[in-house]
């Protein structure tokens, strides 16, 4: 068999090849996507969100080529548990024109061990590594690289057989959504399939997923964030989280969700924005956090997760679900009278009852692959239909 052509033109990773990030750190491992701007970012020090907002969850290259051969040199951040299997690499997607092209994983890179009885974390260095494609069709075309949702990506450059430029404007629509590892990606397969992914893919929209493992807690710097960020579309996946982290009674919650909401207004005035409750978490709907990992099962090689908290605290204001979807219907239907572009969705009608007895969450949590598609097709379907919130010409 002939072999595979050489990459020789070398192109570094510079902005205008970069899409769903809002912001490009220049570090000494490459350009650095992050999906919130440096001056939210140095207004929380939390390490769970610094992690999951730079993972680049929606954030992919994309760019023209008339190349056959396609190499992206990075160094991911790999996570290892302590006592839990190995965690496989993650996914790089490729598009050829919109369509699946073909997928890889990136050798090398740093490591982090994580011991999650301490929460201590360690980091490990290594080099570069790179992700390569190749049999594509000889022609002008668009190519996109969707990076792996759950690994931090420092992008190098690009080697090609063939001249890159970037992509030109797709004149769709810009949808920003945010919610929490479910909408992050959590355990779907692959960046492509995370349900916010799917769901664009089906709505033809470009996405801006500020979607942030254990981080969808009403911060001010996030719907700052959101106001500032263009926007033809917003969505919200609001609550899980709350009730994971313990972070607030209900008194709090109410007022907390009209002030993230009028932030997002003063930018957004009148931009379709849909409030969406949690989808069906067996374990939390009538059981506050916070949520806890379940070591007993970690210790059988599982990762797993539990409900720590008391139903009877209930009663002294603490979160569970239902307490949480109730105060969100209220919110969203108070303010809907005066906001015709404000609508609610529950999250039940996109992950319920018996979808959770035929899909059940394997860790007790987050949805699998399987899930993610279901809920990435029930959301296209609500939200992008005729009558929906979003309807209008996908682009």
């Amino acid at each position: 068999m002939p072999s595979a052509p050489l990459a020789t033109v070398i192109t570094p990773v510079t902005a205008d090849l970069v899409r769903g990030a809002l912001d490009l750190e220049e570090t000494p491992d490459g350009l650095l996507p992050h999906r919130l701007p440096a001056w939210a970012r140095a207004q929380c020090t939390d390490g769970q969100l610094a992690m999951a907002e730079s993972q680049p969850s929606g954030v992919r290259l994309a760019f023209r080529t008339r190349a056959t051969v396609v190499e992206l040199e990075t160094v991911p951040t790999k996570r290892v548990h302590v006592g839990a299997p190995p965690r496989p690499d993650g996914l790089y997607d490729l598009l050829v024109d919109g369509r699946p092209a073909g997928q890889a994983s990136a050798t090398g890179g740093h490591t982090v061990t994580i011991d999650m009885s301490t929460g201590n974390a360690e980091m490990s260095p290594g080099p570069a590594g790179a992700v390569r494609f190749d049999g594509l069709p000889a022609t002008d075309k668009t190519v996109e690289i969707w990076l792996p949702y759950n690994e931090i990506t420092a992008l190098v450059a690009l080697r090609t057989d063939a001249p890159v430029e970037p992509a030109p404007a797709s004149g769709r629509r810009t949808w920003v959504h945010h919610g929490s590892s479910i909408s992050h990606g959590s355990d779907a397969a692959s960046p492509t399939t995370t349900w916010p992914a799917l769901a664009a893919a089906a709505g033809g929209v470009e996405l801006v997923n500020l979607g942030f493992g254990g981080s969808a807690l009403l911060d001010p710097f996030v719907a700052r964030t959101i106001r500032d960020t263009p926007a033809d579309l917003i969505s919200l996946k609001i609550g899980i989280n709350l009730v994971n982290t313990d972070l607030m009674r209900l008194r709090a919650l109410g007022p907390a969700v009209h002030g993230f909401l009028d932030t997002i207004r003063d930018g957004h005035p009148d931009t379709p924005l849909l409030v969406v409750s949690p989808i069906l978490c067996p374990m939390h709907e009538d059981t506050p956090g916070p949520t806890a990992f379940d070591f007993s099962r970690l210790a059988e090689g599982e990762l797993s997760f539990t409900a720590s908290g008391d139903p009877e605290e209930r009663a002294a204001g603490k979160l569970t679900l239902n307490a949480v979807r109730e105060e969100l219907e209220r919110v969203v239907a108070a303010r809907a009278k005066d906001d015709p572009h404000l609508h609610h969705l529950d999250g039940r009608a996109l992950y319920g009852e018996e979808d959770h007895a035929e899909l059940p969450l394997p860790d007790r949590l987050h949805p699998d692959a399987a899930a993610h598609r279901r809920i990435g097709e029930r959301f296209a379907a609500h939200a992008f239909a005729a009558g929906g919130p979003f309807a209008g010409a996908g682009g």
